[in-house]
This record gives C-alpha cells, structure tokens and sequence, in this order.
C-alpha cells in the first residue's frame, strides 16, 4: 500500500509539473480515492457519488464494496445498446444502457 502511495503521488507531480498533460483538479481527486468517473448523474449501485470529474460533466463514483469492476479493466469494450455483442461478459459501463463485450 505505502508503494502504491508512493507512485501515485509520483504520478500527481508529474501531471502538475508537465503544463498541458494534467488532468483536472476534479478528475484527479476522483482518481486519488479510487473512483471512477460515470457520464451519469447517478451513481450505480454499490457506488456512491464523490463529487465530479473532467470539469463538472461526469460524476465521480466511488466503489463501496470493491466487488465491482469496470468493463475495460476486465478486458471488454463498451458498447452502445443498438450494436449486438458475440460475447457479453460482467463489467461496468460509464453510459447508461450500454453493455460490456468481449467480442463484437
């Protein structure tokens, strides 16, 4: 954990340090405890809102249980509802209605 500490922090200074390469204020806070950043207003469940990112257009949702993942960080893609996947597979998506496929 202190590692993880170490190169996030790491990680901030050179997003601050680079002009141009930061990330916003918002969107960096969110990241910092672990959140994600949803096109939606509300916060799916388990999450719970934390505030908001990339200058007030998505909400920073925060995961309360750890048991949920994101659809690219297990692999997938995210799809809007009118393309068909081969294969669906469990993940999130930051926009409502739209679905995790590994294969479209």
């Amino acid at each position: 954990m202190k590692l993880f500490s170490c190169l996030a922090a790491l990680l901030l200074f050179l997003h601050q340090a680079v002009p141009g390469l930061g990330l916003p204020r918002d969107t960096l806070r969110c990241l910092e405890y672990h959140g994600y950043c949803f096109h939606l207003k509300s916060c799916p469940e388990p999450f719970a809102a934390f505030g908001t990112c990339y200058g007030r257009r998505r909400t920073c949702c925060v995961d309360t249980t750890s048991n949920f993942h994101i659809c690219q960080d297990e692999g997938g893609h995210c799809v809007p509802p009118e393309i068909g996947c081969l294969q669906e597979q469990e993940g999130l998506c930051p926009r409502r209605g739209w679905k995790c496929c590994t294969d479209v």
